[in-house]
């Protein structure tokens, strides 16, 4: 897919950003915790997923601080500065209110640009994603302890590049097959300390 790559300014970090699509509304898609706006076109299962976005609406990507096309020298900016990295992408792009679609890290960023704008939602999708990283108790018992997620921090940043996250991404050998060359666009999406910190 050949569309024009643009940036919005958010403070003093561009977070590049691209429109696709002309559907009746704009869907705003909040990825994961790393992105590439060009190389996500070029895996057949993603391109297939952004297409049929497109299909029904005006989908806004965009690459998180730190991540894909965006500003990469960012250090390590609080949760209410990348959610707000939403909001410059939707100034930009012209969108007043949009559907997000939050999945994996981007859950929780969509989720809270949902509370702290109410009047720019459209809707608020959520697949794959989490209400909190650490600290399992009563209420939320299915995430990790600290202690196991700066094991899986550490296995990240020493595997980025080479198996990384696929097998707990496509836990499958036939889905593992099938990844499409996932570490190297993973190693084009992030280096690993970026990875690690999200």
């Amino acid at each position: 897919m050949e569309a024009t790559i643009r940036y919005a300014r958010s403070g003093d970090v561009n977070i590049a950003f691209q429109v696709t699509g002309e559907g009746a509304f704009d869907l705003v898609l909040v990825s994961g915790f790393v992105s590439h706006l060009d190389y996500d076109w070029q895996h057949p299962s993603s391109a297939r997923l952004l297409e049929r976005l497109g299909s029904f609406s005006r989908l806004i990507r965009f690459d998180k601080r730190g991540t894909g096309l965006s500003d990469r020298t960012v250090g390590l900016p609080d949760f209410e500065t990348r959610m707000d990295d939403v909001r410059a992408v939707m100034d930009a792009a012209g969108s007043e209110r949009a559907a997000l679609f939050g999945y994996s890290e981007g859950g929780p960023l969509a989720t809270l640009f949902a509370a702290t704008y109410p009047e720019r939602l459209r809707a608020l999708v959520l697949y794959g994603t989490y209400a909190k990283r650490t600290g399992p108790d009563d209420d939320y018992p299915w995430c990790e302890t600290a202690e196991e997620r700066a094991d899986y921090a550490a296995a990240i940043e020493r595997e980025w590049g080479v198996e990384a996250d696929l097998s707990r991404m496509a836990p499958a050998p036939t889905s593992r097959s099938r990844s499409g060359g996932w570490p190297a666009r993973g190693r084009l999406r992030a280096p690993p300390r970026r990875v690690t910190s999200s």
